[in-house]
């Protein structure tokens, strides 16, 4: 707080004696002594008064966390455009590539927020993953989903009422691999690569499911092969029908996780 690291989400700097407020979010901006830079950009696809949507590229986070502060979409994109009250209503993993949506105003961002949480938002992935021709799609998959508590980096299914649902289909195969679509019904975190790997169609070159690999043992050639392509919904604020469509593009290949 004494250096400035700590800002109010109106990015007024929160001091030790500055008053509790209920409800007001609070951001520390923390400095890494190393940090490289990812060596892919971000594309801005849209922006208004109210939002900000950006086609990320594979291994950027979203947000500040753990090893990433600066090379971050989040902190790019504030840089970038210069809206300091920027935030993202949703999110998806680093290692996922496509649209983000971000709010500009902090008075319009819950309900914007709030689309996400009334299930009003509809989705749609694509991923590489092997083929298997024994499986019969489009199919809806359901389960139940909870962390491992062994390894905190993956979720697990387990026995009880399924809290996760997502709709597969195929959309192309090419020799022993396939594109899917997939929809999620519902947002658990890693929903997607946890339900492709227990369905016998693992994520192509995904480090967590069904093994998990080491914390560092990123291949900047050869990216998760899931992307967020696009989504829809009615926008809250302006009541205009929104609908955005990622430019990026999956890469078949034959080369299979070790």
């Amino acid at each position: 707080m004494l250096a400035g690291d700590v800002v109010d989400e109106n990015g007024i700097t929160v001091t030790p004696e500055r008053r509790y407020e209920a409800g007001l979010r609070i951001f520390y901006y923390r400095a890494l002594d190393a940090e490289p830079r990812i060596p892919f950009d971000e594309v801005v696809l849209f922006q208004d008064d109210y939002l900000v949507v950006a086609d990320k590229p594979h291994f950027l986070p979203v947000i500040p966390s753990g090893r990433y502060v600066q090379e971050t979409l989040l902190v790019r994109l504030k840089r970038r455009l210069g809206i300091d009250t920027l935030t993202p209503i949703h999110r998806i993993d680093r290692e996922t590539a496509g649209l983000v949506v971000f709010a500009i105003q902090p008075s319009t961002r819950g309900r914007y927020q709030d689309l996400f949480r009334q299930k009003s938002v509809v989705k749609h992935y694509e991923a590489i993953a092997p083929w298997r021709p024994d499986l019969a799609l489009p199919l809806t998959y359901r389960s139940r989903i909870e962390e491992n508590a062994a390894h905190f980096m993956q979720m697990r299914e387990v026995d009880g009422e399924a809290n996760a649902e997502t709709h597969v289909e195929l959309l192309e195969v090419q020799g022993d691999l396939a594109r899917y679509g997939l929809s999620p019904l519902t947002g658990r975190k890693h929903q997607l690569r946890a339900h492709c790997a227990a369905l016998g169609i693992p994520i192509l070159n995904d480090l967590i499911y069904p093994k998990l690999f080491a914390e560092d043992s990123d291949d900047h050639a050869r990216p998760l092969q899931l992307l967020a392509k696009s989504i829809a919904f009615r926008d809250p604020v302006t009541h205009a029908a929104r609908s955005f469509s990622s430019t990026r593009a999956l890469m078949f290949t034959s080369m299979a996780n070790d």
